[in-house]
C-alpha cells in the first residue's frame, strides 16, 4: 500500500490518497493543539501511540461487531483505512464530570455520572463546533434519523467496551470523543481513539493520563502518554 497524494492535513494527521479509491492512508502527527487551534505545540512520540493505541482499540470494537474504518497498521505512524465520508457530528461521551461540562453544569470534576451522557458538536471549524441535538441534525440534514439511532446505539456500546477495557489497566475513562463516517451505505466508526480524544485518569491516584495535560500546562505529557500505551500492552512492531 503506497501513499499518492495528500488529501488532507489536520491538526493531527494526514491523509493520503492511494492506488485503491477505497483505501486512504492516515499519517499521524506529533503537532498538538488545544482551544480550538489557540495553543499549539509538539508531543513527542504521540503520533505513534495513538495511531497504534487506536488500531488496537478499534480490533477490540471489531471483535464486539462495531464496524471500524481499520484496514491494516503499516507502520508506527501510518494505517490504511477505508475511505468514508465523515458525519458532520463529534460524539461525545461522558461517564465522570469534567472539562467543559463541569465548566457549564457549575460542578466539581471527578463526580460519577449516574448514567452516561452523549451529545453532538456540530464538527465546523468556522463555527468552533458548536453544541447541538439531534433534532439540529436533522434539520439541518446532517443525518438521518436511522443514522443517528445507529451512532448513538454504537456510541454507548463503544462506551461499555472502552470502560471495562480501561478498568482492567487501572484507568477510569473519564470521557471521550468519537466520529462515524458513511461506507458503502454502512455508518461504521472512524477517526481515532487515543489520549487526545479521551480523559483516562489513574484509578488509584486520579493522576491526568491524557491531552488535558497539554492543555492545563501541567506537564510530564510525553510521560502520561506513554504510561498508557506501556499498559495497553502492545507488542513491538516486528
Amino acid at each position: 500500500m503506497k501513499k499518492v497524494e495528500m488529501l488532507y492535513e489536520g491538526k493531527a494527521k494526514k491523509v493520503y490518497t492511494t492506488e485503491d479509491p477505497d483505501v486512504l492512508i492516515v499519517d499521524y502527527k506529533d503537532d498538538a493543539t488545544a482551544f480550538d487551534g489557540q495553543k499549539k505545540g509538539t508531543i513527542v512520540g504521540k503520533g505513534a501511540i495513538n495511531n497504534r493505541m487506536t488500531n488496537h482499540i478499534f480490533k477490540l470494537f471489531e471483535k464486539d461487531g462495531i464496524p471500524t474504518h481499520y484496514i491494516e497498521e503499516l507502520s508506527d505512524r501510518e494505517t490504511a483505512v477505508k475511505k468514508v465520508e465523515i458525519i458532520p457530528l463529534e460524539v461525545i461521551i461522558r461517564n465522570i464530570t469534567a472539562g467543559s461540562f463541569a465548566k457549564k453544569m457549575g460542578v466539581e470534576e471527578g463526580i460519577v455520572l449516574k448514567r452516561p451522557t452523549l451529545e453532538f458538536s456540530y464538527k465546523n471549524d468556522d463555527l468552533h463546533d458548536p453544541f447541538i441535538n439531534r433534532y439540529y441534525a436533522l434539520a439541518l440534514d446532517l443525518a438521518t434519523e436511522e443514522e443517528i439511532d445507529t451512532i448513538e446505539k454504537y456510541a454507548f456500546q463503544v462506551n461499555e467496551i472502552m470502560k471495562k477495557y480501561f478498568d482492567s489497566l487501572g484507568i477510569d475513562l473519564v470521557d471521550f470523543k468519537i466520529e462515524f463516517g458513511r461506507y458503502k451505505g454502512q455508518v461504521i466508526l472512524a477517526d481515532e481513539v487515543s489520549p487526545d480524544t479521551c480523559r483516562l485518569w489513574d484509578k488509584e491516584t486520579h493522576e491526568k493520563l491524557d491531552k488535558d495535560r497539554f492543555r492545563r500546562d501541567m506537564g510530564n505529557v510525553e510521560d502520561a502518554y506513554n504510561e498508557v500505551f506501556r499498559r495497553l500492552g502492545i507488542e513491538d512492531r516486528k
